[in-house]
């Protein structure tokens, strides 16, 4: 993405998704397809052309996006990718609504730790592995179970409802855990202890436990071994004729880190963001046109009051 451009309409931005550990950024022209690994080190540049448009649907069974026979305009600053019409039949808004009831398929239970005080606990289908951990930017994380659709949704809420973990956070809060994700023994053992715990909850229930799965740690995969940069820029908000720009850092979940040449402080993309606005190829010019929030690395406040 970034290195096509496409008469009639353009190319229209389809976001990031992570595939066999890879992420991979995506646009549509109609039904057709082009995509690019989001590889580190890779300079990237995007002009926006609006007005940005929804990018159609997952449909039951479908193998591919299913385009919006509406071309419907989104708002240019909202969170929601699709309209109305194609949120209503989008298989996995459905899911994620408990309007499915039983599929058919068999789903993994986890636990995926985010931060300090940010355990999530989830199901996600067994045929997607691990992307959908890898696309929520959990930090670490477990599979505790396995089974039909019915069960796992039910340990999802037995687990939920005993406090042991949440099933949501505000995905604006995640960065705030970059800038110190710990180290890995510390997740580890949180995770272990999470799983046990989770366990003794799903007693009885129809599920298989998972007790020997291993826990995945993805902070170097995402190039937070040593944080977060200490200052970067947050961007808020996009707008047609706003260039997109910079050099690749490692994705972090659905985000880019992106560095500036001028040895600016860099900035972060929600792909979300993104999608739905046509991109022309604008690299080597400079980001334009973008509402930025400053974010720094909390100080660590100091506590000691006297010297004697």
């Amino acid at each position: 993405m970034g290195t096509v451009q496409q008469a009639g309409g353009g190319w229209i931005s389809t976001g990031l998704q992570w595939r066999d550990g890879r992420p991979v950024l995506s646009a549509v022209h109609g039904r057709r397809v082009h995509e690019r690994v989001a590889e580190p080190g890779t300079p990237v540049g995007w002009l926006l052309g609006g007005p940005r448009r929804c990018t159609g649907a997952w449909l039951a069974g479908a193998t591919e996006r299913t385009p919006c026979p509406h071309h419907a305009e989104i708002e240019p600053d909202g969170g929601a990718v699709q309209c109305p019409a194609c949120q209503s039949v989008d298989r996995g808004l459905a899911l994620a609504r408990d309007q499915i009831l039983d599929d058919g398929r068999t789903y993994r239970l986890y636990l995926a730790w985010f931060g300090d005080g940010q355990l999530k606990v989830g199901l996600t289908a067994e045929q997607r592995g691990t992307s959908r951990l890898l696309e929520q930017g959990a930090l670490a994380w477990t599979f505790a179970a396995r089974g039909g659709l019915p069960a796992v949704r039910r340990a999802e809420l037995t687990i939920a409802a005993s406090g042991l973990a949440r099933e949501r956070f505000n995905a604006r809060t995640k960065p705030d855990h970059w800038w110190s994700p710990g180290d890995a023994a510390h997740r580890r053992t949180l995770l272990l202890d999470a799983r046990a715990a989770a366990h003794r909850l799903l007693a009885g229930h129809a599920v298989e436990l998972l007790a020997d799965d291993p826990v995945a740690d993805h902070v170097a995969l995402f190039g937070l071994a040593d944080g977060a940069p200490a200052a970067y820029g947050r961007i808020e908000s996009l707008a047609p004729g706003a260039v997109v720009a910079g050099t690749l850092r490692p994705p972090i979940g659905r985000h880019l880190l992106l560095d500036q040449p001028d040895g600016g402080e860099p900035l972060l993309l929600d792909t979300r963001l993104l999608t739905g606005w046509t991109l022309t190829q604008a690299v080597g010019r400079p980001a334009s046109g973008l509402t930025v929030r400053p974010r720094a690395r909390p100080e660590v406040p100091d506590t000691q009051e006297a010297l004697f």
